[in-house]
């Protein structure tokens, strides 16, 4: 095990991370829909969120690593059959390609484990499928509904319940999307015919996830492969590849200074990575580089909670607050709201945890990625109502109110 101390070993490690999630380069996956499709087969998915004070965790993502990236791509791909939409360790659009490692999810729904609902109605569940298989694809809608007794998705009234069933246990798909509308068709008529949909083994599903999450990452802990994954014989699967790979000496673990255990491919350390600039990225609360929070605590020293569950009164950092990536390092957070329909941003808060950097440059770097971030909300113009420390608001606010500064 090699064990790092120095904090230069703990700063190529943060690199080797950051550099396979994609978010040290300016376009490593290409521009535009081909470089959100390898985006996201590269990632294994982006998690699908409802909050829309900024524009959707899904869309987030991709803008994130994807120049000229726009939300309609999203359901471009849906309806492509590039992506579909199924559970990871939540919602989320995962690569078709993928498809197969889906099933054991699926396959444990059918036979009885609990997603959301305890009981099922198999009658009501028979007739809808019927139904769609005779009438064509459903929408949730089409379904009859009295929303004056409907308080939300958990008191949806037994035919959408037995939709949502029906879906998770793999009978159907979500064919396309208008918005949070799902329509739902015969799983048979939605997968194209050439992708693999057998039933992977346990060891199948290891190595597969293993290779994914190691791509993505650059360097994983056990816990992190299986994240809010409840199959204990998948875990137990991972170990055994772990310990193989060990053995083999194709992988190799390191300890950081807080104990945590990670694996990296043999001889990753020592990997020419890319240089870094002076560039801001503005990440959301469910960006897939993120989203482990003990790994984000373990690799960077930042603590980082989304704060729209806390109580308002209990809230330090606001409702939304999204973590900002400054360089190779997390150093604060950005609370804000679009406001569409009268064209402008507005930053409610910024709070920088470390400020240990030459401010100017710093400044630059923000002005650069907000008027980017600022059109990726549809808006025109951005506002700041404060930020801490005190001397960084009155630098950004001098910026932002440069009458030369055009976004």
């Amino acid at each position: 095990m090699i064990v790092l101390e120095r904090p230069q070993d703990l700063t190529r490690l943060r690199r080797l991370a950051l550099s396979a999630q994609g978010l040290l380069q300016t376009q490593p996956f290409g521009r535009g829909l081909a470089g959100a499709r390898r985006a996201i087969g590269h990632l294994g998915y982006v998690q699908i969120d409802t909050i829309s004070v900024v524009e959707r965790a899904h869309h987030h993502v991709l803008h994130s690593r994807v120049p000229d990236f726009e939300p309609s791509m999203t359901h471009q791909m849906l309806l492509d059959r590039d992506i579909f939409e199924y559970w990871a360790h939540a919602a989320a659009f995962l690569p078709m390609a993928d498809f197969r490692f889906s099933l054991p999810y699926k396959h444990a729904i059918k036979s009885g484990q609990t997603h959301w609902f305890k009981t099922r109605d198999v009658k009501l569940m028979n007739e809808l499928l019927a139904r769609i298989r005779i009438d064509g694809p459903l929408r949730s809608r089409d379904l009859e509904t009295d929303a004056s007794s409907r308080a939300g998705w958990w008191d949806w009234k037994p035919a959408k319940k037995a939709l949502e069933q029906l879906y998770m246990q793999g009978d159907l798909m979500v064919s396309n999307r208008e918005g949070f509308q799902k329509t739902y068709d015969l799983t048979e008529r939605v997968l194209p015919p050439h992708v693999d949909s057998s039933m992977p083994s346990d060891d199948e599903f290891a190595t597969h996830i293993f290779d994914q999450q190691l791509r993505c990452h650059g360097l994983i802990s056990l816990k992190g492969v299986t994240y809010l994954r409840r199959n204990t014989s998948l875990r137990k699967a991972v170990k055994r590849l772990v310990a193989e790979r060990l053995a083999q000496r194709s992988l190799e673990q390191v300890q950081v200074s807080g104990g945590e255990i990670f694996f990296m491919e043999a001889g990753a350390l020592e990997r020419r990575l890319p240089r870094l600039k002076d560039r801001i990225v503005i990440l959301s609360p469910f960006d897939n580089s993120v989203i482990q929070r003990e790994r984000l605590r373990a690799l960077f020293q930042y603590d980082y909670q989304i704060e729209c569950y806390v109580p308002a009164d209990k809230r330090r950092h606001g409702y939304f607050s999204l973590p900002l990536l400054y360089r190779d390092e997390f150093v604060g957070r950005m609370d804000c709201k679009a406001h569409r329909k009268s064209g402008y941003l507005e930053i409610k808060s910024l709070y920088l945890d470390r400020h240990d950097f030459d401010l100017f440059r710093f400044v630059a770097a923000f002005l650069d990625s907000i008027a980017r971030f600022c059109r990726f909300q549809g808006c025109e113009a951005v506002s700041l109502n404060r930020a801490e420390p005190d001397y960084v608001e009155a630098a950004i606010r001098s910026a932002l109110e440069n009458p030369d500064h055009k976004y």
